[in-house]
C-alpha cells in the first residue's frame, strides 16, 4: 500500500480467462459493447461514440488521442501504456479502472463519477477533473501540472509523488489530503477548501500568501 494511502483501491475484476482481441471499430458502431478482451496496438484516435460500454477490458500500446466517448461506462477496465491525449471522457462512469504509464494531457473527464480508480505514472498535464465525484482513488507519481479540478467531491483520495503546480482546486474540500510529497507550487483554491489539508511547514509557508499572510 502506497504510504500515502489508507483506504484500499480495489482492482479491476478481470478473468484468468480473457485472451487478445482482433479490435474493430465496426464493434462499437454496431452496438456500443465490448467486453471480455484484451486488445493491444489499436486505434480510436478521433473516434466518436457516446454512451459506449466497455466492461472488463486490458488495453495495451493503444491510441485514444481525440476520441470522443462521452457518457461511457467503463468498468474493470485496464489501460497501459495507451495516449488518451485530448480525449473526451466527460460524463462517463469508471468504476475499478487502471491507469498505468498513460498520456493524458489535455483528456476531459469533467462531470465524471469515478471509483476505485488508480492513474500511476501518467503525464496527465491540463487533465480536466471538474465537477467530479471522485471515491477511492489514488494519483501515483503523475504529472499533474495545470490540472483542473474545480468543484469536485472528494472521498478517499490520495496524492503521491505529483506535480500539481499550477492546477486549479477551487470549490473542492481539500480536507485529509495529504500533499507533503507533492510540488503544490501556484494552485488555485479557496482559503475555505484548505482547511484540514496535510502539508509541510514549506508548503504552508508558500499557502499562507493566499491568505494574505508575509511569512519572514
Amino acid at each position: 500500500m502506497n504510504t500515502y494511502q489508507t483506504f484500499k483501491i480495489q482492482k479491476p475484476k478481470l478473468s484468468c480467462y480473457i485472451g487478445e482481441s482482433n479490435f474493430d471499430k465496426d464493434i462499437l458502431y454496431k452496438d456500443g459493447i465490448i467486453n471480455s478482451a484484451i486488445v493491444s496496438n489499436c486505434s480510436l484516435e478521433n473516434f466518436s461514440y457516446e454512451n459506449a460500454s466497455f466492461d472488463e477490458v486490458v488495453f495495451k500500446n493503444s491510441d485514444f488521442r481525440n476520441c470522443s466517448l462521452k457518457g461511457a461506462e467503463l468498468t474493470d477496465i485496464r489501460f497501459i501504456d495507451c495516449d488518451l491525449s485530448n480525449a473526451d471522457l466527460s460524463e462517463t462512469i469508471i468504476y475499478r479502472t487502471e491507469f498505468i504509464n498513460c498520456k493524458l494531457v489535455g483528456t476531459n473527464f469533467s462531470e465524471t463519477t469515478l471509483k476505485n480508480v488508480l492513474f500511476q505514472n501518467c503525464n496527465s498535464k491540463l487533465i480536466f477533473l471538474r465537477f467530479c465525484n471522485l471515491k477511492q482513488i489514488g494519483f501515483d507519481n503523475c504529472n499533474m501540472s495545470a490540472s483542473d479540478f474545480i468543484n469536485s467531491h472528494f472521498s478517499k483520495i490520495y496524492f503521491s509523488k505529483c506535480d500539481l503546480s499550477k492546477s486549479q482546486l477551487s470549490g473542492s474540500s481539500l480536507k485529509g489530503i495529504d500533499f507533503t510529497s507533492c510540488n503544490i507550487d501556484g494552485i488555485v483554491v479557496n482559503i475555505e477548501d484548505l482547511n484540514g489539508a496535510i502539508v509541510s511547514v514549506f508548503q504552508a509557508a508558500s499557502l499562507a500568501e493566499l491568505m494574505g499572510l508575509i511569512v519572514k
